[in-house]
């Protein structure tokens, strides 16, 4: 592992609002691994205050082919 793969986030946390095409997905933070591997740190960059959370692998943006790819829809 690199330092740049040490300290990039393992998981994208986001707000989803909404159910299927017309869901909106608001990126609302990132999650690593602690060391014992037995959970996560979050850092929330908002507090959603309705809709749900859901996090997702990170996915470099060069990889990425826009939000349904982050999605994985």
């Amino acid at each position: 592992m690199t330092a740049t793969t040490i300290n990039r986030p393992s998981h994208r946390l986001f707000n989803v609002i909404g159910d299927g095409d017309k869901s909106r997905w608001t990126d609302i933070g990132a999650a690593w691994p602690t060391k014992d591997g037995k959970g996560f740190t979050l850092t929330l960059n908002q507090l959603p205050s309705k809709g749900r959370v859901i996090m997702r692998v990170n996915v470099p943006k060069d990889e990425a082919k826009g939000p349904k790819a982050r999605k994985g829809a």
